[in-house]
């Protein structure tokens, strides 16, 4: 039993180290202490918060009286994802225990973070009332700077903060306006507090989750779906939207306990939800191919 406890150390150790690394969405995280648990254990509440605005200041009466207006919003859980696997004793031992860490951390590069991000992304592109520019493919950098020159005043009108938008974009765009290295375009991306590169296979504004399970779909995983466009690039407020994982659980089971086979198995499984606030689906833009 030692070892196993000394090895799942090592490996959840591994697995979080990959995960940081492989994601392009952590930083979309939200804070959990804005979230509280709704009456059924599916669901959970955030607040939603109105206030009153000016009136009229008399010197007789003072102050008009306001009002604050703090609503808890019901929204249910939209993504529990799991998967196990095993590697042999013997095909440990022979990589010198190397295989099954290899193995849990391509899960977590190949596999878990490009969902979670393709996921997160197709979530809040499906959600109705954000910002769209009119579908295109740009031509070159400079068409791309102006896209995006137009999403930030599209943005700056709807009153949308200027802190904590996130500029998410493909390489070949992003890395082009990049290559420009102007002043116009050093400005314009100065303005957004990240900038991330997101391979084309996560980015799509609808895609299909892969039970696993059924013929064609033994593989899991995801994949895009057939009304799916690719996503050009988007911004988002990083307070208009909610990220929160309830439950993410990542437990071993040494041969000892296993009572199938001689080999380790690893258990991995993560319960969230991605959704954006209601009153502030300004705070989303998108941009997708024709």
């Amino acid at each position: 039993m030692p070892n196993s406890i000394v090895l799942a150390k090592n490996y959840t150790g591994l697995l979080d180290e990959v995960y940081r690394g492989a994601s392009v969405t952590a930083d979309l995280t939200s804070d959990s202490s804005m979230m509280r648990a709704g009456a059924n254990a599916n669901e959970i509440l955030y607040p939603q918060i109105e206030v009153t605005g000016l009136g009229d200041y008399s010197r007789n009466s003072g102050y008009t009286d306001g009002t604050v207006s703090v609503v808890w919003k019901t929204t249910t859980f939209n993504y529990d994802r799991g998967t196990k696997i095993m590697v042999d004793t013997m095909d440990n031992q022979e990589t010198f225990n190397i295989a099954f860490g290899m193995a849990g951390a391509t899960l977590q590069r190949d596999k878990v973070a490009p969902e979670a991000d393709a996921f997160t992304f197709a979530t809040l592109a499906g959600v109705d009332g954000i910002s769209k520019a009119p579908a295109a493919i740009y031509a070159d950098a400079s068409a791309f700077l102006a896209a995006l020159l137009e999403a930030k005043s599209i943005m700056d009108e709807d009153e949308v903060p200027e802190e904590n938008r996130l500029l998410y974009a493909t390489p070949t765009l992003l890395n082009g306006v990049m290559a420009l290295d102007t002043t116009k375009s050093r400005e314009i991306l100065s303005t957004f507090a990240v900038k991330k590169s997101v391979p084309q296979s996560r980015f799509y504004t609808s895609i299909n989750l892969l039970d696993g399970k059924t013929t064609g779909e033994e593989l899991g995983h995801y994949k895009k779906a057939e009304n799916g466009k690719d996503i050009n690039f988007m911004i988002i407020h990083k307070p208009a939207i909610i990220k929160f994982d309830k439950h993410t659980a990542s437990s071993i089971i040494s041969p000892d306990n296993n009572p199938n086979a001689d080999g380790y198995i690893s258990k991995y499984r993560k319960y969230g939800l991605v959704d954006v606030y209601k009153n502030k689906v300004a705070g989303i833009y998108l941009s997708h191919k024709e």
